[in-house]
């Protein structure tokens, strides 16, 4: 099969290109610094010319409200490109717990964008995958001064990048769900006690405080950020690590 991967040059975009040549489609990687704008609609329609199946892994540069006009634009450019281009199979990628979360301005964002495919003419797929390992270091660093790390006690189920890769490619493969697969990693952690973990296999010798108020994840309530029965991945946290 053909394969137009929007956003294909990212850290999962590049790696779902790879993972379906390596199965002998043919995944052609597509992002703006190629000509293919997805706000105004530039190269799209060549972009998904003769593709099978179109996968979406664009992101909004903020993650504030400017994200969600973010996903209205490109998602209506999308979808107008790919039924014109006659695509069978719109795939994208969301989080787990999306809808969960109507505090968190790009969490409500990601929620319409899911909303505007499953409306859109064209059959379907959601992988929504808990918080990458990848961007553990960030989450620590905005709460962090030079001698702690503030961080509430969120339930998180980290997962690789590369069993995301992995899943999105399975799925953007197969038969559309015109329904969501939630992916998480293996094991669930208090995003505190993960600081934690972190820092001490880091030799990082600052100090984990637990606060309620502290960064983005104090927005979310309860464990709706992870999903035991989810499709779960292979890697675990100290592996990746590792």
């Amino acid at each position: 099969m053909k394969f137009a991967v929007i956003g294909g040059t990212g850290l999962i975009g590049s790696q779902v290109v790879e993972n379906l040549n390596a199965a002998g489609h043919e995944a052609v990687p597509h992002s703006q610094s190629a000509g293919v704008d997805i706000i105004t609609g530039q190269g799209l329609d060549e972009a998904v010319a003769g593709a099978d199946v179109v996968v979406n892994l664009t992101n909004s540069p903020t993650f504030d409200e400017a994200s969600l006009a973010f996903f209205e634009t490109s998602m209506g450019n999308l979808l107008a490109a790919t039924q014109k281009g006659g695509v069978g199979h719109f795939v994208i990628l969301s989080i787990v717990g999306v809808d969960q979360v109507p505090e968190l301005d790009y969490y409500r964002a990601k929620a319409l964008q899911e909303e505007i495919l499953a409306a859109g003419p064209i059959p379907y797929s959601i992988v929504r995958a808990t918080q990458f390992m990848e961007f553990m270091d960030a989450v620590l660093s905005w709460t962090a001064d030079s001698d702690t790390v503030r961080l509430p006690a969120t339930p998180i189920q980290p997962i690789a990048a590369k069993d995301v890769a992995g899943a999105v490619a399975e799925v953007a493969a197969g038969t559309p769900l015109n329904g969501i697969r939630n992916i998480g990693g293996p094991e669930v952690f208090s995003l505190d006690e993960l600081g934690r973990f972190i820092l001490s296999r880091k030799g990082d010798s600052r100090t984990v405080v637990t606060d309620p108020t502290a960064g983005m994840f104090a927005a979310v309530k309860g464990d709706v950020l992870t999903d035991k029965g989810a499709h779960l991945a292979p890697t675990r946290y100290a592996d990746w690590l590792s």
